[in-house]
């Protein structure tokens, strides 16, 4: 008996090959946080005029307890699979094989620098500020509709007389354009502008989508600075959040009506809002830092950790695909009327 105690206990100590994802810090984009001892604004426009903000617009994180060189025992993993605010994630999903952690965190880094950049320029397109957008041409497919006509380091000026600000805006141009005509693409290469049609064509799998197979990156210059702060923080997932945030800095009268909401999502310059990880852990942050309202991506609602069959108690979810849809849903949240019309996730 003594032994097989000695063997259980030993065995809730061994390491496990899984993470545990769990509610993080929240940050009001609206608010202020702690900088290297400092207390500064998460969003601060020094050269323009800011209006005055109150309650909470609120970004969420996600903890993670364990990484390939510390691994959670067997019993704080038990723990969690009780636990509705938590996740079980198997290691190699949190943490490729071959990747180091520190390169992890250099790449989540990176990917939150460039959400600060994508949520400037959604905040200013969606109040038409203008600001110069650059898409360069990374590399084509071969074989693809582009590979004859473009080549790396082309620079985007136009789709059919339009400038698409962002490549999800383009990818939306070639959608609409569809497959029995050419686009009309004016691009400049080596400082000489040219202009091509680009007829695209399906693309394969379960569901063919017109695509001329070129990809780009991306690249804004701003008519101003907006500065965002926060330390030890990584991800793409407070672009939503800190693009409502600016918006509501730059414009009068108080986005959320002074109510305390909460949300997620990545964001496009065009105002797409993306799906992210961690949705059950966030609802749950959100719910214990006082929010009431959450707005989640709605590409997030269905799957065995998204949204729908989660929502903690004392959360109202509503589901947002753009930028524009996410300030109607504050604008019916700052007069509590028409809230029953917006879009959800559907039943818990």
């Amino acid at each position: 008996m003594l032994l097989a105690m000695v063997g259980i206990v030993a065995f809730g100590l061994s390491p496990a090959p899984y993470a545990i994802e769990m509610p993080g810090p929240v940050y009001n984009t609206i608010g202020t946080t702690h900088v290297s001892g400092k207390t500064v604004p998460v969003i601060s426009i020094p050269s323009q005029t800011t209006h005055s903000t109150s309650g909470a617009l609120d970004m969420l994180t996600v903890d993670v307890t364990g990484d390939p060189t510390q691994p959670p025992s067997w019993a704080q993993i038990a723990s969690a699979w009780f636990d509705p605010s938590q996740s079980v994630i198997p290691m190699d999903e949190l943490y490729p094989p071959n990747v180091s952690v520190q390169n992890t965190n250099k790449q989540s880094a990176a990917e939150m620098a460039q959400s600060q950049q994508d949520a400037t320029a959604a905040a200013l397109y969606e109040l038409g500020i203008k600001f110069t957008s650059t898409l360069t041409v990374a590399q084509t497919i071969a074989g693809s509709p582009a590979a004859s006509v473009l080549k790396a380091g082309d620079i985007i000026l136009s789709v059919n007389g339009k400038q698409p600000v962002d490549s999800t805006e383009l990818h939306q141009m070639v959608l609409a354009n569809g497959v029995t005509n050419p686009m009309s693409v004016q691009f400049r290469r080596a400082g000489t502008v040219k202009t091509a049609q680009i007829k695209p064509s399906l693309s394969g799998g379960p569901d063919p989508q017109p695509q001329v197979g070129v990809y780009l990156t991306e690249a804004f210059s701003f008519p101003f600075q907006v500065k965002i702060q926060l330390q030890d923080v990584g991800g793409p997932s407070a672009g939503q959040m800190f693009a409502l945030g600016i918006i509501d800095k730059l414009t009068d009268g108080q986005l959320n009506g002074g109510k305390h909401v909460a949300g997620t999502g990545t964001i496009t310059a065009s105002g797409t809002v993306g799906a992210i990880g961690g949705i059950r852990q966030k609802m749950y942050g959100a719910r214990n830092a006082g929010a009431t309202y959450f707005l989640a991506p709605a590409s997030n609602c269905g799957g065995n950790d998204g949204v729908r069959g989660h929502i903690p108690a004392g959360l109202t979810v509503f589901a947002t695909s753009t930028l524009k849809q996410s300030i109607a849903d504050l604008k019916a949240i700052a007069s509590g009327t028409g809230l029953g019309s917006l879009p959800t996730c559907g039943k818990k």
